[in-house]
């Protein structure tokens, strides 16, 4: 046990040596560090609690969701029905409807009525691990054929939408060049969003509430205005109201229900300037398939005007008077430069899949922040030289590789957040504290055992050799007991809780190595240089 060969010794060494220089970034200022080159650029970031910044919590808006669901299921009827073998091997359909919970069409050759179920049928087939339908397909009047989504297909669809809403927030935050956000999902319809550091929780709020469902829809030059006035649109168009400020005092337009080309079909969106009126604007690409659709669609509606939809708000309707080729387009509105920079990124990062509402919103002051901080550092403080004062008058020159131990487990803890760019709570420098104390009692136990084996008169080498071979025993059994609680508070727990985790286990792992490794090379290389008659503890 108190054989330390020389290879250790250099390894245990250059280890507590890494630790102290991965610690040093964490203090420097801003400047400084920026200037560091990108391999050690690493530090411990703090949390919102204690640099301040905004905290919201957004909420699905189930409704919108499920109406997005039923548009999809429009275009796959749609798609399903051409078939895939040209003009020969489709099924004539009629009366394509969507109502608040359904999608339903008639068939209007009704031989081909099983065969155009049973083409619903492979596209609603659901996840085939589970064998469950995300869809009913059923029979009405003979001839219609009705699309209902069951619950358990509601239920995925949710699931999908918040997982991908949770990753696109994250993309959009992480854009305005913040570091650390803190983005999970709680409960089954929300997410929770954290921005250390922010300022301006308005613009957060305005970035992840703009949906940025991004749609190029040709408009109805058939529909009565009369009746658009009056709320009623023709079968297979609906009335979609103008943005603020848009329109040339028009209030609405009466577009086709059908999608000529969306925001999925995006590969970039730039803020820039109209040339000819040096107004801020949109610059977007498409993918070639983008590009294509959008050129074969230009072609054919030559003359016709098209608009382009955000959100389900008509930000302009112009007419199409060539075709358009280039693969790009550029959108234009009553933007200002800011606006118009959210919105390139809200594009960029992709279209929301369901309408998000802010629920909840607090704003960390980074002066409370710096309290917490100040109050947190006195406490650590109070804590560790209480610690060293009483090893030291305990245990004499045991009690000092333990409070050397101490030390370098400190930079230890901080060098490893570091390496992992973690996030610094204020439960965590509660984690901190709580493991400032435990870190010794390793040490505790170890020194207790030696005297033991003192007292039973056993020679100075032979007391410290067992006392640090029995006592490792206990110290990895409680600590093992302790890593498996904080495992269980990270896995279960959120944001607070976890930071709290987080720190406690890396504490707990550092403080085993520091308290029984690092004290055992100590306490060997010093029984080998001096052979001392006696110990005293």
């Amino acid at each position: 046990m108190l054989d330390f060969p020389r290879w250790k010794t250099i390894g245990i060494s250059i280890i507590l040596l890494l630790g102290i220089l991965f610690t040093i970034p964490s203090f420097l200022p801003d400047r400084v560090f920026n200037q560091l080159p990108s391999f050690a650029q690493m530090k411990v970031n703090l949390g919102l609690d204690l640099a301040g910044g905004s905290h919201l919590l957004l909420e699905a808006d189930l409704a919108d969701l499920q109406k997005t669901q039923l548009g999809n299921m429009e275009k796959t009827v749609r798609t399903a029905m051409r078939g895939d073998h040209g003009a020969d091997d489709d099924i004539a359909i009629g009366d394509l409807r969507r109502t608040a919970t359904q999608v339903s069409f008639l068939v209007r050759d009704q031989a081909q009525l099983d065969e155009a179920r049973e083409r619903m049928f492979r596209e609603t087939q659901g996840a085939a691990m589970t064998g469950q339908r995300d869809w009913n397909v059923g029979i009405v009047d003979t001839t219609r054929i009705v699309m209902t989504p069951t619950r358990a297909g509601q239920q995925q669809a949710v699931s999908r939408a918040m997982d991908t809403a949770r990753d696109i927030i994250d993309r959009r935050v992480n854009a305005l060049g913040t570091r650390e956000p803190t983005i999970i999902r709680e409960g089954d319809d929300r997410i929770v969003v954290q921005v250390p550091g922010l300022n301006d929780p308005q613009q957060l709020k305005d970035l992840i509430g703009k949906t940025a469902k991004l749609e190029f829809r040709m408009v109805d030059a058939n529909a009565d205005p009369a009746a658009a006035a009056a709320g009623q649109a023709p079968v297979g168009s609906e009335i979609v109201p103008y943005a603020a400020g848009e329109g040339n005092g028009a209030a609405f337009e009466v577009l086709r229900r059908e999608v000529m080309i969306n925001g999925e079909q995006l590969i970039d969106a730039q803020q820039s300037f109209d040339p000819q009126t040096s107004m801020p604007v949109v610059t977007i690409r498409f993918d070639s398939g983008g590009s294509a659709t959008f050129a074969r669609v230009t072609a054919q509606n030559v003359g016709k005007r098209f608009a382009m939809v955000l959100d389900g708000q008509v930000l302009s309707a112009p007419s199409i008077n060539e075709p358009i080729l280039g693969g790009s387009a550029q959108i234009s509105g009553s933007f200002s430069v800011a606006s118009a920079n959210a919105l390139a990124i809200s594009l960029r990062s992709g279209a929301l899949p369901v309408k998000m509402t802010v629920v909840e919103e607090r704003t960390v002051s980074p002066e409370l922040g710096a309290d917490s901080i100040e109050k947190g550092v006195i406490a650590g403080i109070i804590a560790t030289v209480s610690v060293l004062v009483l090893m030291l008058v305990v245990y004499g020159r045991f009690g000092v590789y333990a409070n050397i131990a101490l030390i370098f487990n400190v930079f230890l803890i901080i060098a490893t957040m570091a390496a992992f760019n973690a996030t610094l709570t204020l439960p965590g420098i509660a984690g901190f504290v709580l493991t400032i104390g435990a870190a010794v009692d390793a040490n505790v136990l170890i020194n207790e055992r030696i005297r033991e084996e003192l007292k039973r008169g056993r020679r100075p080498f032979q007391a410290v050799e067992l006392g640090y071979t029995e006592a490792s025993r206990a110290i990895f059994d409680a600590n093992v007991t302790n890593v498996i609680a904080a495992a269980l508070m990270f896995w279960f727990g959120s944001g607070p809780i976890k930071g709290f985790a987080v720190v406690l286990t890396i504490g707990i792992v550092t403080s085993v190595f520091t308290a029984v490794t690092v004290t055992r090379m100590f306490a060997a290389h010093w029984l080998r240089a001096k052979r001392p008659a006696a110990i005293h503890l």
